[in-house]
This record gives structure tokens, sequence and C-alpha cells, in this order.
């Protein structure tokens, strides 16, 4: 689990990094802006975390995929090969669900990336880090919360991802999961 906060302080100042180019994070709108600026010949999907973690590669403020590993069921260590878009954060190299529409400007307790979210599903893991999740916030803190038995971590009396969340402002936050 302290592997999974530390990095997700560094994916927290990628994420600042960004924010101060684009004014947001990475999301669809900011890849074709990126393909033209930056000349990439990289699609920088929107579908996976993976893909849009790719537009911090290709921006040139991450180098390393290493921040990217907690250690999941579903997710291996990186091969450290970034060389193109089919390598970097190839399947099971990202460990980290992020949360789409975000910059620097929203609430500062709002999540941006957590783990170990299930795949495809807005519950916790609780077997990889002793029943606790890791959860990057956009003022760039990492925490731990506790996973409840039935997979969800409660915060202000209720389910982080629930819209009524004050952080929400009654949407329901658009993750977008690791491939």
């Amino acid at each position: 689990m302290m592997q999974a906060a530390s990095n997700a302080k560094q994916i927290g100042l990628a994420l600042f990094e960004f924010d101060n180019q684009y004014g947001q994070y990475p999301d669809a709108s900011t890849a074709p802006i990126l393909r033209t600026g930056k000349d990439s010949t990289w699609a920088l999907g929107d579908a996976t975390s993976n893909d849009l973690f790719q537009q911090l590669f290709v921006e040139g403020i991450v180098q390393s995929e290493e921040i990217f590993y907690a250690q999941t069921p579903w997710s291996k260590r990186p091969d450290k090969n970034s060389s193109t878009e089919a390598n970097t954060l190839a399947p099971s190299e990202c460990a980290f669900a992020y949360i789409v529409g975000l910059s620097t400007k929203d609430d500062p307790q709002t999540p941006v990336c957590v783990t170990p979210l299930i795949p495809g599903k807005l519950t916790f893991d609780r077997e990889p880090f002793d029943g606790r999740a890791v959860i990057l916030r956009v003022d760039q803190s990492a925490i731990s919360l506790p996973i409840d038995p039935s997979g969800h971590v409660i915060l202000n009396g209720m389910d982080l991802f629930d819209p009524r969340q004050p952080f929400w402002h009654g949407k329901a936050p658009v993750v977008k999961w690791p491939k």
C-alpha cells in the first residue's frame, strides 16, 4: 500500500504539471491538442486510464511506467518499455482507475485516481492492501480509506462514488478503469 500511495502522489504531480500546460487533466479533448502540438502519431484514446495516462508521456511529463504500478490481481510490473504507443502502459501495466473531467480548479478533496478498484465496477478489492483503498485527490494528497465488506469506500456517510458527495456536485463521476 505504501508503494501505491507513493506512486499515486507521483501521478498527482504529473497531472498538476499537465494541468499547468492545458488547464485540465488529460481527457478526450486534450488528445487532439497533443497530437497536433507535439506532432504525435499516437492515437491517444480515451477508453481506459492507460489510454488517458499516455498523454502524460506524449507531453514529456512522465518517462517511466513505474508510477502507474500497484500490486493488484489485474496488474503487473510495467516492462519499462515506453518507446511506442502499444508498449506504453500496455494491458495490465496500470493499476489506477482515473476519474475524467477534472482539473486543479476542482474541489481539493475530489478523488482523481483510485486503486484497487475492480475493473468495470465501482467496488474495491479488499485483498491487495489489507482492506484499504488508495485515493489520490485533486490537492495531490494520497489517502488510505477502509473498504467495507461489500467493497465500498464510505466517506461522509455515503459511497465514495455517490453523486451526492459534495465534490461530485450532483453528477456521477466518469471513471476510466485500467486495461
